[in-house]
C-alpha cells in the first residue's frame, strides 16, 4: 500500500506543479525513492516515460485553454514551459496534430491525455519463481541501436533491429558457440531513451582482438563493441515454457515491478538490464524461455 501512496503523492506533485520547472528528485522524494528508481517503476508501470507524461499533460492543458480562453498563444507557450512559439507550435501540432492558431477555429479536434490516478485493485495471489544472484561482473560483445521511450515498449523497434542486422547476429552467434543462447541488454537509460544491445559471451581471444584486421573482417568489426556488465545483484526471474518467450516477457516484468519488487524491500539499481533467451530447436523448441535479469539494490 506505501508505493501506491508514494506514487500518488508524486503524481499529485506533478499536476500541481505543470506550469512551473519540475524538479525530478523533489517528485520521487514524494514517493521516498531515488529519481532513477522512480522513473524506471513510473515507466515500466505506466508504458510512457516520466518526461512524456509531464509533456503531454502540460500539451493537453494548453490545447483546453486555448479552445476556451482568448489568452495569446505566446503567453499560453510560456505557461506550459516554452520559451519561444515556434518551439511551442512544433510541440503543439505534434500532439495535436493541429497548429495553436487552429485550435482556435471551429472544428479544430484537440486531443486529451488525463492525469494518472492510481485505484487499489487485488492483485497476486500467484507464485512468482525468482532467484537472487550477484555477479561478479562479465564482458559480453554485441552492437547496439538507441531508442526512444520505453525500454522493452518498443518491441516492433526491438524486431526491426533483429530483422535488419541478422548478418552482424549470425557472425557473434558463431563466434560464440552458442546457438542457443543470446543476450539483451538495455543500458544507459534516461528520460530520453536507452541503449539496446544484441550481446553474446565471446571467447576472450574474439572478445580481445575484435577491431583487429582479419579477425572480423573490415565490414563488420566497425559495428561491434565490448559491453561491460559490472559487479551486481540482480534478481532473476524466468518466463514461461513456450515456442515464442519473447511474447510473454513484458507481462512478466510488469508484474515483477508491480507485485514483486514493492514487498521485496529492494529498489532498482542504476545498472544494465539483462534479457537471456534460451533459443531451443526442433523438438525442444516448445521449452524455450527468457531469463529477466533486473538489477536491484537494498532500499535506503
Amino acid at each position: 500500500m506505501d508505493w501506491i501512496i508514494g506514487m500518488q503523492k508524486a503524481i499529485d506533485y506533478i499536476e500541481d506543479n505543470l506550469t512551473e520547472s519540475i524538479d525530478y528528485e523533489k517528485i520521487a522524494a514524494q514517493s521516498f525513492s531515488s529519481s532513477y528508481h522512480f522513473q524506471r517503476v513510473f515507466s515500466i508501470l505506466c508504458g510512457f516515460t516520466l518526461g512524456e507524461y509531464i509533456r503531454n499533460r502540460r500539451l493537453s492543458l494548453a490545447g483546453t485553454e486555448l479552445a476556451a480562453s482568448d489568452a495569446k498563444i505566446m503567453d499560453i507557450a510560456l505557461k506550459y514551459g516554452y520559451e519561444s512559439p515556434d518551439s511551442f507550435a512544433k510541440a503543439f501540432q505534434k500532439f495535436h496534430g493541429v497548429l495553436p492558431s487552429q485550435a482556435r477555429s471551429n472544428g479544430g479536434t484537440l486531443r486529451s491525455f488525463s492525469r494518472l490516478v492510481l485505484k487499489l485493485s487485488l492483485e497476486g495471489g500467484s507464485t512468482m519463481n525468482y532467484r537472487i544472484e550477484e555477479t561478479p561482473g562479465m564482458i559480453l560483445t554485441g552492437y547496439k541501436c538507441h531508442f526512444s521511450g520505453v525500454p522493452g515498449e518498443r518491441e516492433e523497434q526491438e524486431k526491426d533491429m533483429y530483422i535488419h542486422t541478422r548478418p552482424l547476429q549470425y557472425i557473434l552467434q558463431g563466434l560464440s558457440g552458442r546457438l542457443d543462447l543470446n543476450y539483451d541488454v538495455i543500458a544507459n537509460i534516461d528520460d530520453d531513451g536507452y541503449d539496446f544491445y544484441i550481446a553474446y559471451l565471446l571467447p576472450e581471444f574474439y572478445r580481445n582482438n575484435l577491431h583487429k584486421p582479419g579477425v572480423l573482417g573490415e565490414a563488420f568489426a566497425g559495428y561491434y563493441e565490448n559491453i561491460t556488465i559490472p559487479k551486481q545483484r540482480y534478481a532473476v526471474f524466468e518466463t514461461e515454457r513456450c515456442t515464442y518467450p519473447t511474447t510473454v516477457s513484458l507481462g512478466l516484468r510488469r508484474r515483477v515491478i508491480a507485485e514483486w519488487l514493492p514487498a521485496s524491500g529492494y529498489q532498482l539499481a542504476n545498472a544494465p538490464e539483462i534479457v537471456v533467451t534460451h533459443w531451443y530447436r526442433g523438438d525442444n523448441s516448445k521449452n524455450r524461455y527468457r531469463e529477466l535479469w533486473i538489477p536491484i539494490e537494498k532500499q535506503k
